[in-house]
């Protein structure tokens, strides 16, 4: 059961992240945003973001079999691309910070694959949507599934 609702009870907070949202998502492929989500809201144990990302993936164009195999993408072989790889493992890294700093491997193999400007809205993106399974997760938003 939900425990409040935040877009009522923190009406500035709430407009302000759909700000945040709508700029972190600019000019990002959105098959990669979607699997960015994905992969964080795994991490992040978010319901309500998985069921509402791999609803958006399968709507950009996704296939359910990469879906499917996104909690386990380094063991997949060749299913998602060098580029997909380098934002999942940034994700993680940035994702799950109690291991430490996203390390400069990580980033290196990142910065190799996306310019500046899409680097950096990469990291917004994964910022945002942590924040966003963090208001889900806390009030204890579920998905609306039957």
């Amino acid at each position: 059961m939900t425990r409040m609702d935040l877009a009522k009870n923190a009406k500035d907070f709430y407009r302000a992240m759909i700000a945040l949202d709508t700029a972190a998502s600019a000019g990002v492929d959105p098959v990669l945003a979607e699997l960015v989500k994905i992969r964080a809201s795994q991490i992040n144990h978010c319901a309500y973001c998985l069921n509402m990302h791999t609803v958006d993936a399968r709507n950009a164009g996704e296939t359910e079999a990469r879906i499917y195999l996104l909690s386990a993408w380094e063991e997949a072989g060749d299913v998602y691309t060098e580029r997909e790889k380098a934002a999942l493992r940034l994700t993680e890294s940035v994702t799950v910070l109690t291991d430490g700093f996203v390390p400069d491997e990580v980033y290196a193999e990142a910065a190799k694959q996306f310019d500046d400007h899409e680097l950096a809205q990469l990291i917004a993106l994964i910022i945002t949507i942590n924040a966003w399974n963090r208001i889900a997760v806390s009030t204890r938003k579920t998905p609306n599934v039957r």
